[in-house]
Order: structure tokens, then sequence, then C-alpha cells
């Protein structure tokens, strides 16, 4: 039973769902364990990348102050009580006048679990374009402009990059189509994916505390646990359970993320996946040692299941986050 629970766990991360979060099998030591709040312990920003059939992109003129005259893609703040796609809605609605849906989630970024930020790929659904005569607070006016031709001055150079990886993701897909699924969670948190291949065996790390499950490990706040940014938590985790020092760990990029924000606390649980290997490896084919009782390596044994995990592993088919 314990091995049908696990495959369903991990069908249920690789088909980018989520799953409740009921503890954390790790947290950081001496911070209080409080539901986290918009505008009060984080930031989660949206931001739109729109590509046309004539390869033009969807920009927007900005209108603070502070970098008035300027272009940017359409990006904004999240709101309390707001799911992430709906603040991506929201802010293309009122910086760029279309009313539009995401199509996929195409990297996350963080500076620390304080400040995140969720860049989609989206198309617009309606509405009409936003010009001079209708400049607000939010936005002078949008356009569309040819992608290799961008209109001068940005107000930053970050949006280069994101450009490049939506016309990459429309020309060769890199990963599934992922959105977030509306699933509350109170803290900032990662359920973790992390896997030992050999051969064509792959072994995922388990958590024992309660029913078998994958592990989550909750985000800190601490200043050594921002500058680290979230992959902090993720080493901490395994830690706990390895010897490191003789172990190559690299973290592969999002499965999923889950989060609600209506009605509930404002946290947010990614699906990472996670490698790990022997920096000397030999002729080692098992899993390195298990510290303790609270975790321990499952062999993953169904076809399909194994044959999912091991193309995500080998292609990288997975959400970039990037610092």
């Amino acid at each position: 039973m314990a091995s049908e629970s696990l495959e369903g766990e991990l069908a249920s991360v690789l088909g980018g769902q989520g799953l409740r979060v009921p503890r954390c099998d790790s947290e950081p030591a001496g911070e209080p364990r409080a539901p986290v709040r918009l505008r009060r312990d984080v930031c989660y920003v949206v931001l739109a990348v729109f590509l046309n059939e004539q390869d033009e992109v969807l920009l927007i003129q900005e209108a603070k102050r502070e970098c008035r005259g300027s272009w940017y893609l359409p990006a904004g703040r999240m709101e309390p009580g707001e799911t992430i796609v709906e603040a991506l809605q929201r802010e293309v609605r009122e910086e760029a006048g279309l009313h539009c849906e995401p199509v996929t989630l195409l990297s996350v970024e963080e500076r620390g679990p304080s400040w995140i930020r969720f860049v989609f790929l989206a198309r617009p659904t309606g509405g009409i374009l936003k010009t001079l005569k209708e400049a607000d607070a939010e936005s002078l006016q949008a356009g569309w402009y040819p992608r290799i031709s961008l209109p001068t001055p940005l107000r930053a150079h970050d949006i280069l990059h994101l450009i490049e990886l939506a016309a990459q993701y429309c020309q060769q897909a890199g990963h599934p189509l992922i959105l977030p699924h509306e699933l509350p969670c109170s803290l900032v948190c990662q359920r973790l994916v992390a896997t030992f291949t050999s051969v064509q065996t792959v072994w995922v790390l388990v958590g024992m505390v309660g029913t078998p499950h994958l592990p989550v490990t909750a985000c800190g706040f601490t200043p050594m646990e921002q500058r680290g940014g979230i992959k902090v938590a993720i080493l901490r985790l395994l830690q706990e359970c390895l010897t490191l020092h003789n172990l190559t760990i690299e973290t592969k990029g999002l499965l999923g993320l889950q989060h609600l924000g209506r009605d509930h606390a404002d946290g947010i649980c990614f699906s990472v996946l996670v490698t790990v290997a022997f920096q000397n490896p030999g002729s080692q084919d098992e899993p390195p040692k298990v510290q303790g009782e609270n975790y321990f390596w499952w062999k993953v044994t169904e076809g399909d299941l194994q044959s999912q995990l091991l193309q995500r592993l080998q292609e990288s088919s997975v959400v970039p986050v990037n610092r």
C-alpha cells in the first residue's frame, strides 16, 4: 500500500499537480512557523511574454515617475486574495488593455523566499490594445514590436533573456505545459523529487514521518537563507539524511507549483526535481546510505512511472529557477 501511495504522489507531481502539505520534514532552526502573508513576509511578481505570428512581442510603456517612458513586459505585484493566474490577467488588463490566458510557466526567478517572480508565456483572448489616449498610472500605452528590434529605452534588460526563452519554447517546448495548481499552502516550501539513478534504475528519496511521502522542506527567512536562495532549503534537508561531502547535488528545476491565495495563507509549494550522484561513481549502483530513520530510498519499479521520471531527468524538461 505504501508503494501504491508513493506511486500516486509521484504521478501527480510529474503531472504538474499539487498535493496537500500536512507537515514539513525540514524547517529552519529558530524561526517561528507562522503562515506567510503578502506585503508582510513575501512579494510575488507576475510577468507575461506574448509573441504573435509575426514574431512580435507585446510591450508596455511605463508611467511610473522613476521609469516613465521606458518599455517593459507587462508585469506587477500580486495582491492579497489573488491566485497567480488572476494576478497575471489583472496586470495585463491594466497595463496593456488586453484579456489573456497563460499558456505555461516559463521560469521562476527568486531573491530568496521573500521575492519570487513568475514568468509566463501567455496569449491574448480579447480586449483593445491600450493607446496614449488611455494612459493612466498603470502605463502610458502598449504595442507589438519586432522581437529583434525592440523600442528604447528599456526599463531593464532582464526581459531580453525572457523574450528569447519564450521564443525558444514556441519553437520547441522544453517542458510540458505547466500552470499553478490551486491548492492552499501556508509556507514557502519545496516538495522534493530527489533522485539517484544507475543504468536504467531510479530511486527516489522518501520521508518516513507519518505516511511515506515525498519530503517537504520549508524555506527560511534568515539573512543566510535569503542570500542562498530557496535552494538552501533543499541542501538543509539532504544534509539531515545524507553525507554530502562525496556527493554532487543538482537542482534541475520545477515540475510544478501550488498556491491558492483566496481565503488562505499566501504560501507556495514548489515541486522540485533534484539529482543526487556520487562525485566518483566507480561501480556504485546503489544510492548513498541514509542516516537515521526519517528517510529511505524507494526504488521506482512501475514501468510507465519510471520511464516518465527518466525522461524528465535525461531531457531536463523542467521549469528553470533563476537568481
